[in-house]
């Protein structure tokens, strides 16, 4: 037996030729062979000059870090707000907000279908006083604040602009981004109320009120992180999103709003997966796409409109109940790939998310990973430092030409509505998710800790535990808005909104009516529901 094949049967050297995470074959070795066909100015060009392959700015992370923005929200706003002024505290640059699974599903606290659900994944919701103790002491003109909401996140948006009126915030100095992406739900995630119709009207609806009231603000987080969540492969969740992305713009416009007036606060929100140099290709070839389809397709003619700007996320999908410590040395590296590829904002998941929402510790390290990465490693030194290379380059350009055959598939099933419709991206991530599977259970793959060097005897870490309490005590905040506050005027708000979604009209400013008159999530979702119907899973 040679030396070579011992070493193989060890796991020292693959059995085959490697593939990324995503399934695409790996050469041994790339050479200027493999640029063939990729021009220099044209398809790789500089920092902060279209296509912006290389980043946005032309200073890159030498002008401006990142935003570090961990996902945080748990129990009752107070809670929340409590663990926000705890991330500021140490070093947080920007708020991102996560609700619990009730309001992401627009249903009040007190209803039966949330029943022990509230605020368990995320913070509880239902009204405008809830938004305003979420936020409580917080500068919301100072500070960035993300919310990641889809189905609802109209309502959440009058609830949050309500708030900050109220308090007397300027809304042309408020900065922010609210996911509003309600395509990637029939994708992947299954959050959605309306059909896909009037649900996508729902978020044209919010780009053209912010667009001329809230400025500052981006308008649709355009989201592949959920898609790849589900199973997609790298190319995959970058077609898909940024068809989605075509799809919003091409809606906007028939609205009648010009090109360069919304399309620079439109935002990106990619997921960071293991496979650095894969997810570092996805990005690079992201800005390509979406500066070429904007300027080109659509005659955007600012260069502001032509910019892809993303917030990424470490893969959750990737964390293991196994071994947790080692999730902190996964998001390291995922994090890695997000500062290498060019991210505008960042959160970095927590160690114990498999297990339970994040501790005060482990929250705290997920940070801590964001600070050393940007003021211990210099990998902020210089821009786009893996630029030039064979490897990334032939990958991003083999990124470009397999988004583009997904298009093509697209446009041939009809468009984006069309192939929701036919089921065609269910199948595609299904399917991908069949086939890395299959590569796990052939040990073609490994999983450290799950398929490969296991512990029979794990220490257990300490996780958070959501007191039952928690429920009642927002059920009794939301019964005493409703003691407090004027049915009649809610009805006449909650009729405002109907006749607006009958009339084709934006509903947004009725939006913000019935949120100051203290309406709920649910009452305003089932206002606008008696005029759009709701969607059935079974219908896609």
């Amino acid at each position: 037996m040679s030396a070579t094949f011992d070493a193989a049967r060890r796991g020292d050297i693959p059995d085959a030729d490697p593939t990324t995470v995503s399934g695409t074959p790996i050469h041994q070795l790339y050479t200027h062979g493999d640029l063939v066909g990729i021009e220099s100015q044209a398809d790789i060009g500089e920092p902060g000059v279209f296509p912006f392959t290389r980043g946005i700015h032309a200073s890159m992370y030498r002008g401006r870090l990142w935003t570090m923005r961990q996902f945080a929200g748990f129990a009752t706003p107070a809670e929340t707000n409590q663990r926000f002024r705890l991330l500021l505290e140490k070093g947080q640059t920007g708020l991102s907000t996560a609700f619990d699974l009730p309001t992401l599903m627009a249903l009040d606290s007190d209803d039966p279908r949330s029943s022990g659900e509230v605020g368990r994944l995320g913070v509880a919701v239902d009204t405008v006083d809830d938004m305003l103790l979420l936020y409580d002491g917080i500068d919301l003109e100072d500070i960035s604040v993300s919310m990641t909401v889809n189905a609802p996140a109209a309502v959440l948006m009058a609830f949050y602009l309500a708030a900050a009126k109220e308090r007397g915030f300027d809304l042309n100095r408020l900065r922010g981004t609210i996911q509003n992406d309600i395509l990637k739900e029939f994708h992947a995630q299954n959050e959605f109320v309306f059909p896909p119709e009037p649900s996508v009207s729902l978020v044209v609806d919010l780009i053209e009120f912010c667009t001329a009231e809230v400025p500052r603000w981006n308008t649709v987080s355009i989201s592949g992180y959920h898609i790849r969540e589900a199973g997609a492969t790298a190319a995959q969740e970058l077609a898909f999103t940024l068809a989605d992305g075509r799809h919003y713009v091409e809606e906007t416009l028939r609205r009648g709003l010009k090109v360069d007036a919304f399309a620079p606060r439109l935002s990106f929100f990619f997921n960071s997966h293991n496979d650095l140099f894969e997810e570092v290709a996805k990005y690079r070839a992201a800005r390509h796409i979406w500066a070429s389809l904007i300027r080109d397709e659509f005659s955007a003619s600012d260069p502001a409109s032509w910019k892809l700007r993303f917030h990424a996320q470490t893969a959750g999908c990737s964390l293991q109940d196994k071994q947790p410590e080692v999730n902190l040395i996964r998001v390291a590296y995922q994090a890695l790939a997000a500062v290498l590829g060019g991210c505008q904002s960042l959160h970095t998941n927590c160690m114990d998310e498999t297990l339970a929402l994040p501790t005060e510790h482990a929250v705290t390290l997920a940070l801590r990973t964001q600070q050393v990465l940007a003021h211990e490693t210099g990998v902020v030194n210089t821009v786009d430092p893996l630029g030039g290379s064979y490897f990334v380059e032939a990958t991003t350009h083999e990124m470009r030409e397999k988004v583009t055959e997904y298009f093509d598939r697209i446009d041939q099933l009809g468009g984006m509505l069309a192939a929701i419709q036919s089921g065609y991206f269910r199948r595609e991530i299904a399917e991908a998710a069949y086939r890395y599977q299959c590569e796990l259970d052939r040990g073609q793959k490994k999983v450290v800790g799950v398929t490969d060097f296991v512990e029979t005897d794990e220490n257990s870490i300490e996780i958070l535990e959501i007191d039952p309490v928690v429920e009642q005590t927002q059920i009794e905040s939301l019964r005493k808005t409703k003691q407090h506050r004027s049915r009649d005027e809610v009805d006449r708000a909650l009729r405002y909104v109907r006749i607006a979604a009958e009339n084709n009209q934006n509903v947004f400013p009725a939006l913000i009516e019935a949120a100051v008159a203290r309406a709920t999530v649910g009452e305003i979702t089932a206002a606008l529901a008696e005029v759009f119907g709701k969607h059935d899973l079974r219908q896609l």
